[in-house]
Parts: C-alpha cells; sequence; structure tokens
C-alpha cells in the first residue's frame, strides 16, 4: 500500500523550520528512490555506496559527495528513458553539470540558481535537482499510488494491569479476615450492601418528627455494644486496577519523587550545558582559525584543480590528434611490410638458380628431341630417296621395254 507524498514547498528563509526543509526533503528523495529500485539496479549493479537519508544535506566530503550526484542524476536520468554517459572522477565538474542541467531545462523544470551551487555535491539545490529528476523518472515508469486499504480492526480483550507489589491490594486483606472469621457465622456478618439496602428502606419510613426525640440510651451500653459487635463488621471493597483514582495517586506519587529529585539534577545539567556551551565556543573559535589559515591554500587548491581541468581537456584535445595520427602510422606500417615480403619474394626468386637450371634441362632435352626429330628426318629422306630412285629405274625399265616392243 502506497499513498501519494505531498510535494515539499520551499519555505520562507525566516520560517522557524527553513532550517529543516531539505532534510525532509531528502528523505522524500531516499523513498522515491526505492521506488525506483535503487537499492538493485544504482547500489548492487553499479558496485556504489548506499547513501543515508541525510547524505546530502550537509558538505562532508565534496569530491565524494559530488561523485555520488552526478551518479545518481545520470542513472536518474538514464531511468527516464534518455542516454546519459556515466560520469567519471576526472571528468570535468562544469561540463557534467552542463549537461545535468540541459536535461532539466528539457524537461521544463526551473532553474534559478547559478551551476557553482552544485559543485559542493550537497545542500538544498543538488537535492532539488535529484527530487526534479526522481519525480520524472517515476512518471516515465508509470507508478501507480495505491489506496490505503486499512485491514479490519480484530476486537482483542485488553491487556490485564497488573497490580504493584508496594499497593494495598484489597483482596488479600478480605481472604486475611475470612481466614480470621470463618468460624464465625455469616449471618452475622454486615455487609455494605445490606447496610446500603437498610438504610434505604429507613429513609421511606423515617418522617420528620414534631419534637426533638431524645436518645435514652445508655453510652456505657452503647460502648460496650460497639465493641462486641466490631469484629463482625466487614467492608467488601474490591477496586478495578484501572480506575481513575489509582492512577492519580501514581502521578502524584511520580510528581513528588521528580520535584524531590529535581534540583539536584537539575544543578547537574546546567553545570553540564555549560560545560557544553564553553566546549562549542572553544570548537567554533578554533574552526574560525583553522579556516582562516587554510583559507589560502583552499584558493591555491582551487586554482590549481581549475588548471588541472583545463590541462587534462587540452590533453584530451591533444590525444584524440594523437590517436588518429596513431592509427594513420598503423596503416602506413602494415603497408610498408606488406612491400617489404613482395620485394623480399622476388630478390629471392631473382637470387635463386632453380629456374635457369630447369631452363637449362628443357633446351638440353628440347635438343635431343630435335636430334633425334633430325635423325628421323634423315631417314624420311632416305626412304623416300630410295623410293624415287626406285620409281625412277622402274619407269626406266617400263620405257625400254615399250620402245623395244615398238621396234619390233
Amino acid at each position: 500500500m502506497f499513498r501519494e507524498t505531498p510535494k515539499i514547498v520551499i519555505e520562507d528563509a525566516t520560517a522557524p523550520s527553513a532550517a529543516y526543509a531539505p532534510s525532509v526533503r531528502m528523505e522524500d528523495l531516499i523513498d522515491k528512490l526505492k521506488i525506483l529500485n535503487y537499492d538493485t539496479e544504482f547500489v548492487q549493479n553499479m558496485k556504489m555506496k548506499p547513501i543515508n537519508r541525510h547524505y546530502f544535506v550537509v558538505a562532508t566530503n565534496s569530491g565524494e559527495q559530488f561523485y555520488m550526484f552526478t551518479s545518481l542524476a545520470a542513472w536518474l536520468i538514464r531511468k527516464s528513458g534518455t542516454s546519459f554517459e556515466q560520469p567519471q572522477e576526472y571528468d570535468d565538474p562544469n561540463s557534467t553539470i552542463s549537461m545535468i542541467l540541459d536535461h532539466l531545462r528539457a524537461i521544463d523544470v526551473a532553474v534559478e540558481f547559478p551551476p557553482n551551487k552544485l559543485k559542493q555535491g550537497a545542500g538544498e539545490h543538488a537535492i532539488y535537482v535529484l527530487d526534479c529528476l526522481a519525480d520524472q523518472a517515476i512518471r516515465i515508469v508509470n507508478f501507480k499510488w495505491k489506496k490505503v486499504e486499512i485491514p479490519p480492526e480484530d476486537p482483542t480483550p485488553e491487556p490485564e494491569i497488573e497490580d504493584d507489589d508496594a499497593e494495598l491490594i484489597l483482596e488479600k486483606v478480605e481472604e486475611e479476615m475470612l481466614a480470621e472469621y470463618e468460624e464465625e457465622d455469616e449471618d452475622d456478618v454486615l455487609h455494605v450492601d445490606d447496610i446500603t439496602k437498610l438504610y434505604g428502606q429507613n429513609m421511606l419510613d423515617i418522617q420528620k418528627p414534631e419534637n426533638i426525640l431524645e436518645s435514652k440510651t445508655d453510652m456505657e451500653e452503647w460502648k460496650l455494644e460497639l465493641e462486641r459487635v466490631l469484629p463482625q463488621l466487614k467492608v467488601t471493597v474490591k477496586t478495578d486496577s484501572r480506575d481513575w483514582r489509582a492512577h492519580l495517586d501514581q502521578m502524584k506519587q511520580h510528581r513528588s519523587n521528580i520535584y524531590a529529585n529535581l534540583g539536584n539534577t537539575k544543578s547537574q545539567l546546567e553545570r553540564l550545558h555549560s560545560d557544553i556551551a564553553s566546549t562549542l565556543d572553544k570548537i567554533k573559535t578554533r574552526e574560525m582559525y583553522v579556516n582562516r589559515q587554510l583559507e589560502p591554500v583552499l584558493n591555491e587548491f582551487q586554482t590549481l584543480q581549475e588548471e588541472m581541468s583545463k590541462v587534462k581537456e587540452q590533453y584530451r584535445d591533444v590525444s584524440g590528434g594523437v590517436t588518429e595520427r596513431t592509427r594513420t602510422l598503423n596503416k602506413l606500417t602494415d603497408e610498408l611490410e606488406q612491400v617489404k615480403r613482395e620485394m623480399d619474394e622476388r630478390g629471392s626468386s631473382m637470387t635463386d638458380g632453380t629456374p635457369l637450371i630447369n631452363i637449362k634441362k628443357t633446351i638440353t632435352k628440347m635438343k635431343n628431341e630435335i636430334s633425334e626429330m633430325n635423325v628421323r628426318i634423315g631417314v624420311l629422306e632416305y626412304s623416300l630417296m630410295c623410293t624415287r630412285v626406285r620409281d625412277r629405274t622402274q619407269l626406266q625399265e617400263d620405257m625400254n621395254s615399250t620402245s623395244s616392243s615398238l621396234m619390233i
């Protein structure tokens, strides 16, 4: 069950409760962070240190508080659906604060204070920024407030109040009196209720006498009768432990005890108050002295820190150009290595004699084949010449034979 917490309004600075407004808003911020699963998503997943309910109220460690403030603001911005890079310890605080305030202006949140108020990482302005970011994140995640469901009350008996042993317990007195007169007849015991009833009946019967009544009873006999009846008279009074009279008596007793012990205690408290006041004055004086002594050092430290931030920014710009040139150098180095490998391969191929030997072997082989081919050509030419000679001889013989036949 949840209920919507009211929006905290910044009170007037002259109001008595104005000094406690940041504490109340900080506690409200912690509740909103728990709604956004701050314990698991921020503390455990990001390995961050959990904060207490008054972490950003008073500045104790500006460096640690500023880093926690920027980290928590970045997480809330990412929680609202906007990409935001996680800040680092060496980042420029001015740029980080500027990005956070730009996001606040983008979601229509009024920023009516200078950015330098956020450099300490604590105070009402830091709490205001985180509270606005938490409200935006809750709206983005569509968190719904539920109505309060009051469970039915179980009828339980009221606890019995034990009586104090120091108080008078009339029931015990009654038991002791009963034990003392247990042998006597119960009819002889006169109770308060019986007296009341008898008194009521007698009052109805009594009428105003015409003359003044005079007692004729002997006083001595009356005293003797009273002494005889007195042991038989018993008053039964049962008191409730929740009776207001008993509480009133206790209050009176406690009040008397307080007044009795107030004098000594008051003197001790006054002495303790004076000691504490003097100690606080000494601490305040020493603090002012230390602040005066450390003020030049702190100013110098702040100046050096700003210079260091500028140098870091310049280094970041220069390192970007160095990175690009290093990448180009690596590319050129790879190309040079490739050219060297090709040149080495070509040089090794030029100095190697294996191709020349292969060429010589091939030439020798070709010469042998040409020689064989010449021999074959010679044989073929010889065979062709022989064939031609034989054909010519045969033709000559045929011509001779033909001429001889014609002559015949």
